[in-house]
């Protein structure tokens, strides 16, 4: 393939939006790596896809969340995995390390849903009413211009959401009920093949370790070898335009170690930008303290768009996504334990070896917690002896039932008082609590991408007549495809390099399980009866 050897272009934001398009450039576009710069803010590249030692003075791992992968939809993921080599050997790509492990760990959870009396539900009954079931349908058959901006809650009846279906559907996917009901029925569209077994999640696909470890450093050291840069903390501020239409880039304006720069914009450069990010203002806590609700706005992503919203009509409204805090947050937690005890009670009270069970959520719990015991280890570098678990609660504002607070003003120490209390393990509780690590994190806009929107205020991926830029990420508009997934990052990508370089290369079609009669006859089967 002939390179291109004209033209730089900047990726603005680390996340794998940028990470992917910087591949597309090099693998599909014939860009030199060379000439590929990425501008991250932070440290370390990868967005959300985090998993390392936490920043904490108590020590331990963190992860913020954990994406679940599924085979049938993420075609733009695993078509750029395919040409990524791992870590430990380069004969085998990323993909095919995906598939390994995921026959060898296959996901089949026992214990989804628990009961407040500690039993374990039958979650294979999915709690529909007929009521229920007839809401579902005429959301399924109603267009997204009919839907328009309303909530969730404005199509079902209170039933709905006391059934065991919307427990696993939230948590599995984090919904609230006032989230957008274009995007619960984009979600109903693209995953209609995990009805009849989002009880069990056996459709999951999981990474050997962390996202971090498993996908996003591959791909790093992929680009590296390659030859494209990446340039930490470098914030992007502002961008500039020849024209009032803003139709062609001439300048960044950044910030690097407290120094306003300049880029000044060739004919033949491009830009591709992340705009919003669901990570933003993260902070962390351990076992004694409580991490901080930032409310105004400190990450540079977010201050970008709505600089770049108030240049042209066509660039978004941000305010919609990121301007209530209290209705886009929640908290996770990370357990680093120096004992075998707790996921050896686990594995016997479930049934499901870790790496098996996916999650488990407390159905009647005030927080909606919810935890995930991943195959250990979880990290590559994770010391022998350790072990580790994920978990979250959608309910951050409700007094616990165990600890009679709020999950948003606990301390560490008091979120796994509260699990334990759940879990009922009071015989390993005080050996537990002695040798567990516990780090925090509060993430004000992780449900951002959720909330209710109408037409314009999300940007296409390539704004109408745009010269030399695109966006990236989970802010932009992908007709049909559902946010709060690694594929729609990776696809916002594909398409912008795609466009600006003219790669004739077929971008992967989305599935849609309700074309094929089998997935469709199965999936309405269970969930209309």
């Amino acid at each position: 393939m002939e390179q291109r050897a004209d033209g730089r272009v900047f990726l603005v934001g680390g996340g794998v939006g940028a990470l992917a398009a910087a591949a597309f450039l090099v693998r599909d576009a014939a860009v030199p790596g060379e000439r590929v710069t990425i501008l991250e803010q932070l440290p370390v590249v990868g967005g959300s896809m985090d998993g390392a030692k936490a920043p904490t003075a108590e020590g331990g791992y963190v992860t913020r969340g954990g994406r679940m992968f599924e085979e049938e939809h993420y075609v733009c993921l695993w078509n750029l995995l395919e040409s990524i080599p791992t870590l430990d050997d380069p004969v085998i790509s990323v993909r095919q390390e995906f598939l390994a492990f995921n026959i060898e760990h296959p996901t089949r959870a026992r214990a989804r849903i628990i009961l407040a009396d500690r039993s374990i539900a039958d979650a294979a009954d999915l709690g529909f009413d007929t009521r229920a079931r007839a809401d579902l349908t005429r959301l399924l058959a109603m267009p997204e211009r009919l839907i328009g901006s309303r909530r969730i809650d404005e199509f079902f009846q209170p039933s709905f959401f006391e059934s065991n279906f919307w427990c696993m559907w939230r948590t599995t996917f984090a919904f609230q009920n006032w989230h957008s009901a274009v995007e619960l029925r984009r979600y109903f569209l693209a995953f209609v093949q995990e009805f009849d077994r989002i009880h069990t999640l056996s459709g999951v696909r999981r990474s050997r370790y962390n996202q971090y470890d498993s996908v996003i450093l591959p791909i790093l050291r992929w680009l590296e070898g390659k030859g494209v840069r990446t340039e930490y903390g470098v914030t992007v501020t502002d961008a500039h335009f020849a024209d009032a239409a803003c139709r062609r880039m001439t300048a960044l304006d950044v910030v690097k170690d407290g120094v306003q720069e300049r880029i000044e914009l060739g004919a033949a450069d491009k830009v591709f930008l992340t705009l919003g990010s669901m990570t933003a203002d993260t902070t962390y806590g351990d076992r004694t303290t409580v991490p901080e609700i930032i409310r105004d706005k400190r990450d540079g992503s977010w201050r970008l768009w709505e600089r770049l919203a108030d240049k042209a009509p066509d660039f978004g409204r941000p305010l919609a996504f990121s301007g209530s805090v209290d209705e886009t947050k929640w908290e996770s937690f990370t357990l680093t334990l120096h004992s075998p005890a707790l996921l050896e009670r686990i594995t016997a009270y479930t049934g499901n070896v870790p790496g098996a069970g996916a999650l488990m959520t407390w159905k009647d719990s005030s927080w909606l917690l919810s935890i995930v015991v991943p195959a250990q280890p979880h990290f590559r570098n994770q010391e022998p002896g350790t072990y580790t678990l994920w978990g979250y609660g959608l309910f951050g504002t409700r007094p616990g039932d165990h600890v009679r607070k709020p999950m948003d003003d606990c301390t560490g120490a008091e979120i796994l008082d509260e699990l334990l209390g759940h879990l009922g393990f009071t015989d390993i509780a005080d050996e537990v609590r002695a040798t567990t690590q516990v780090t925090t994190v509060q993430m004000p806009y992780i449900d951002a991408q959720f909330q209710c929107r109408a037409p314009g205020d999300r940007p296409y991926v390539v704004p109408k007549g745009a010269q030399n830029y695109a966006f990236l990420g989970q802010f932009v508009e992908v007709p049909e495809d559902v946010v709060f997934t690694v594929e729609y990052s990776v696809r916002t990508a594909m398409i912008a390099v795609y466009h600006h370089y003219g790669v004739t290369k077929p971008i992967p079609p989305m599935y849609h399980g309700l074309t094929d009669p089998k997935v469709a006859f199965s999936a309405l089967r269970t969930a209309l009866g």
